[in-house]
């Protein structure tokens, strides 16, 4: 039998995008941790129905395609504290043909992470259209602690703060990670998607056309750059 995961690489596969939380209506076991025994622990309560978490598969379900390594150029972003942040809005400006100076990268970064904290922490209509986003976030600490430190301009944005952005901007977002990061110490230059938000939006709708994805690069510690 397979050992089972720590807690420490649970989260570790959560933040990284590795893996993801999902909602069912009834108690059951982990479908991605071998004879894991069932969530006990209820989310919330609403309209008399339960609703409980458990880790799912990988983001696109482990598909070869998920794992193909692709080659793309990297565009540094400043590592302080609003590199997710900073990665997005760059992406989302670059897609449009527009160029932001350091300045306005920061401010417009700023401006996510308020926004996420406005929905997340301050309105429970809006709070309760990203539960997925919710449970990823309390699995590891206080909602009340959570909100408190979105609030500081060093706040780390990650799996949370990409499953809220991807449907407020109506955003696609694919999360990679260096090919000689997933080789463990190997080599490679390129880039592996290892998660993927917002894919709806990648198609066309009656409301509106297709959006360009904005591809983030996770690499070393907490950092994310962005791949162009």
């Amino acid at each position: 039998m397979a050992d089972k995961p720590s807690n420490e690489s649970i989260l570790e596969q959560l933040r990284l995008g590795i893996a993801k939380f999902e909602l069912v209506s009834t108690p059951v076991a982990s479908i991605s941790i071998p004879n894991s025994e069932t969530c006990r622990t209820a989310f919330h309560r609403e309209n008399n129905h339960l609703f409980f978490a458990r880790i799912a598969p990988p983001l696109g379900g482990g598909s070869p395609a998920m794992k193909k390594v692709e080659r793309y150029s990297v565009q540094r972003v400043t590592g302080d504290g609003r590199c997710m942040f900073r990665a997005l809005v760059k992406g989302m400006a670059l897609n449009k043909g527009i160029a932001l100076s350091s300045r306005v990268e920061r401010e417009d970064a700023d401006e996510l992470r308020m926004a996420v904290k406005e929905v997340i922490c301050e309105s429970g209509n809006e709070r309760r259209q990203y539960e997925e986003a919710l449970i990823a976030i309390t699995v590891d600490e206080s909602l009340k602690r959570y909100c408190t430190r979105i609030e500081r301009s060093d706040f780390w944005g990650g799996e949370s703060e990409l499953l809220v952005l991807s449907k407020l901007c109506n955003q696609p977002i694919i999360v990679y990670i260096p090919e000689h990061e997933h080789k463990r110490g190997g080599v490679g230059s390129g880039f592996i998607p290892i998660a993927e938000y917002g894919a709806e939006f990648r198609r066309a709708s009656r409301s509106g056309k297709p959006r360009k994805v904005v591809r983030l690069l996770y690499s070393g510690r907490n950092h994310y750059d962005l791949l162009i």
